[in-house]
Order: structure tokens, then sequence, then C-alpha cells
């Protein structure tokens, strides 16, 4: 659909980084090295359960968000409070999760649950630990670092912007505006005998020209969100028909404004297409790891 900018909300598929990222990436290796346990196991009562933590959020009291967590039968999902800082957690079996599309939904709808009112450090997908205390140790740990990132992130969004294009269209678009492009193309069509050389030659010019144009294109799109946006992110455009995939930190109040310049500009590209999805926790711009390292080094 040409110039989409319908925005795609709800729980994010299973795929690439919209399983939970690399906030609690140590975390989650520390947990499941500690609860790893065989599946049969897992399955022997109220001594076998530990915890699986979804994120961790700025809280003085506990607080409850019903049974929405992961699991066949889904979880009472709370918090383990420690000095102003929580995890949100729930009962699990000690056991490692796999990351179908099930479990991951599962943990998506309690991030999105929670960021409704709270600001997030989202945890990456299966951290599960063996006890109450551990996830303490891990709040003291950390503690410096959670707080630090919870004030860095308050009241803050994230929204996905993917731009894709029709390459032949583009290319055909190309031909009609390079004249040294149009007239190589000409001449490859006219010659007998080989024209290998002339078609690699074509060929070169062709990429150049289509890369050139992208990067017009997404510097334009970048440039016209800079002031409607806290912070942006690009990551590594996916298969050959998307030229811009990027991540934006949007403040709450801004989300509107956001929102509107997006449309706006899938007005003005009607060849391009336009996939926006959000708001989600802040994946792209909540990376603790070096710290939560350095305070296991401390310990």
């Amino acid at each position: 659909m040409k110039g989409r900018t319908k925005r795609q909300a709800g729980p994010k598929p299973a795929r690439g980084r919209s399983a939970p990222g690399k906030t609690g990436d140590l975390a989650a290796s520390r947990a499941k090295r500690s609860s790893r346990r065989p599946r049969a196991e897992a399955k022997g009562g109220a001594d076998n359960l530990g915890k699986y933590v979804y994120c961790v959020v700025s809280a003085t009291e506990p607080l409850r968000f019903g049974a929405i967590g992961i699991g066949a039968k889904p979880a009472e999902v709370q918090t383990v409070n420690y000095k102003g800082i929580a995890a949100i957690v729930s009962d699990t079996p000690l056991e490692v999760y796999d990351p179908t599309r099930e479990n991951v939904l599962a943990h998506e709808r309690v991030n999105e649950t929670v960021m409704r009112t709270h600001t997030v450090i989202p945890m990456s997908f299966g951290a599960v630990f063996k006890t109450r205390e551990d996830i303490i140790e891990l709040l003291r740990g950390a503690y410096n670092a959670f707080h630090d990132v919870l004030s860095k992130m308050e009241d803050k969004l994230e929204f996905g912007l993917k731009v894709l294009w029709d390459r032949d269209v583009m290319i055909r678009e190309i031909e009609r505006e390079d004249e040294d492009i149009r007239r190589l193309k000409n001449e490859i069509a006219s010659q007998k005998g080989s024209t290998y050389f002339a078609r690699v030659q074509y060929g070169r010019m062709a990429d150049a020209a289509l890369q050139n144009l992208a990067d017009r294109y997404v510097a334009d799109i970048f440039g016209q969100l800079r002031d409607v946006c806290v912070a942006s992110r690009a990551n590594k455009p996916i298969g050959d028909k998307m030229i811009m995939n990027a991540a934006f930190l949007v403040a709450r109040n801004q989300e509107a404004a956001f929102d509107a310049r997006v449309k706006k500009i899938g007005a003005q590209y009607h060849k391009l297409t336009f996939k926006y999805t959000g708001p989600w926790p802040p994946y792209n711009f909540v990376n603790i790891r070096l710290k939560l390292e350095r305070a296991k080094d401390a310990q």
C-alpha cells in the first residue's frame, strides 16, 4: 500500500528485535544458568517455582497487575520492591522458555500493560530467577544503573518506523531522470554481440543512484522528525525493499505531534510504504549491560 502510515499497535510478533531486547541480557543469562532444570522437574509443585522478570520500574509500594503473565494459565503479575524501584514478576516453573510466538506475546503483553502507567526498563525474554532474594540481589547490585535509566526514560516511549520501496519502480524512475543511465540502457538494448561489460557498468551506476536516492529519502525523514522526538536510532534495513529501519524515542506529551508528523511525511512520499508501530518500551534506547557487569564485578 503506497504511502501507508497507519500505526500498528498491540503485541509484536516473535521476530528479530521485537523479542525483548538487550536491556537485561546479562541478568537473563545469569538467571537462566541458575535456574536451568529439566522440564519434568519443573512440574513438581510450589517448591519448584521461580520468578519470571518482565521489566523494572520505579515504585515505592507493591503493585499488582492481574493474571496476565506468561504460562499456559496466565500467572498473576506483581512487584518485587527494593528502595524505590521494583521488578515486575510472576511465578513460573524453573524452566527455560522457548521464544515461541505465544510466549513472546505474553512477555510483551505484560510490558505494554505496565508501561501505560509506568516508565519501564524492559528485560530480555526468558529471565527466570530461582528466588525472590535473587531478584533483590539484582536490584541491589545494579541499583544505580536502574535508577539512572529510569530517570532518563521517564515518560518516554519508543516508536518504530520502517520505510520500503519497490526497487523496480524506483529504477524506472531513475532511468527517466538520469541521462547517463538512460543512455547506457539504450546502448545495451541496441548493441549486437556481447553486452557484458556495459551491463556491469549499468548495474553499478543504477545501484549507486538507488543508494543515493535512498540516502536522501532517509535523511529527509529523520530531519522532519527531529523536532518531535527526543532521540532516534537507525537500525540495519532488512531485505532489498527496506531503505529505513528506525526507532524513535518520543516524550508522552509529544506522541500526538509525532504521530501527525509521520502521517504528513507519508503523504509526501506516495511511492514509499511506511510501516509505523508503537508505542513500545524503549528497547532500542536502554542498554545497561555494561553497568550490570560492573555491578557483578563489584560484588
